[in-house]
């Protein structure tokens, strides 16, 4: 039934079993806030306060994303392996870039920018690869978009990081 309601409003849900739906009432919204946190954190300023409280809100609904789509790949292995693929990517990314802060590695600065934002890219690569088909503007793109834009954006944004920012020369951080 819900199904069914889903897709009259062209919303595409591969309900093979009730949990699958359980699961993706779990993955959406921390979907949804994992985008965001990593947003915030990414526009706020590097010191104590907004960045961290954010990136740790990151960090953990990243960490919800991760297992509940593991839990519906493994429903849906052979059409959604890939998806497992770049989660587990985008993860591992993400661990690496908060080991490095917390472990302060030397040039854990230049660690935690490319961790984390590998890790970004890498959730929304998934996000658009599973989804771009049925978003406005998204579904016009070929498919190949999907795979390419969210590092041809995200990737320059790195790369100036890990020239300009302040806290990459700081000589403290090495």
């Amino acid at each position: 039934m819900l199904c069914n309601m889903l897709a009259s409003t062209g919303i595409v849900v591969p309900c093979d079993s009730a949990i699958f739906l359980v699961v993706l009432a779990i993955h959406i919204p921390s979907g949804i806030a994992c985008v965001l946190a990593g947003l915030v954190a990414l526009l706020s300023k590097k010191q104590p306060g907004r960045h961290p409280t954010f990136g740790t809100i990151y960090y953990w609904s990243l960490s919800m994303v991760f297992v509940s789509a593991s839990v519906m790949t493994s429903l849906r292995w052979t059409q959604d392996y890939h998806l497992f693929i770049l989660g587990t990517l985008s993860f591992t990314a993400a661990l690496f870039g908060r080991m490095a802060r917390r472990r302060r590695w030397n040039s854990w600065v230049r660690f935690h920018i490319l961790g984390m934002g590998l890790s970004y890219i890498l959730m929304l690569t998934a996000f658009y690869v599973d989804n771009g088909k049925s978003l406005p503007l998204w579904k016009e793109l070929p498919t190949v978009a999907y795979w390419i834009l969210p590092s041809a954006v995200g990737f320059p944004l790195i790369v100036h990081a890990l020239l300009h920012h302040p806290l990459v020369s700081n000589k403290e951080e090495r």
